[in-house]
């Protein structure tokens, strides 16, 4: 018997690498960082800070549904931001996503993203 489970789902984009979109493991489920890939064309299609956004948190919302859960199970992230001036900006729409009870969160400026993303978010879920 496997110590975990492997989490995929088409409505989100395939790995870009050697990675799962997700594994459920000890009653939680860890995803991978989401870049905004739009899933129907494989490609970042977005150009603002916000459009970006919306699109990680989409694939995180599609990852996150074939486990059977939802961003309220959210207990911890973490944010990868190209450039820190888009904090606030960035802070707009993921707030959308955790209207209360927010999840624990690092957010950090990092020097470069996959695919010259501006975000990547990864999150980690209790299950039911």
């Amino acid at each position: 018997m496997s110590i975990k489970k492997v989490i995929h789902t088409g409505l989100a984009p395939k790995a870009v690498g050697p990675y799962s979109q997700a594994i459920v493991a000890g009653g939680m489920l860890y995803t991978s960082g989401q870049v905004p890939i739009d899933p129907a064309t494989g490609k970042i299609e977005a150009e603002t800070i916000e459009a970006q956004t919306e699109q990680v948190m989409r694939n995180l919302q599609y990852v996150l549904a074939e486990a059977g859960v939802s961003f309220d199970r959210v207990v911890k992230t973490t944010c990868f931001l190209a450039d820190m001036g888009d904090f606030a900006a960035f802070n707009s729409v993921y707030g959308k996503y955790f209207p209360e009870n927010a999840p624990a969160r690092s957010c950090v400026q990092v020097a470069a993203l996959p695919l010259g993303a501006k975000v990547e978010v990864e999150v980690i879920a209790a299950l039911g």
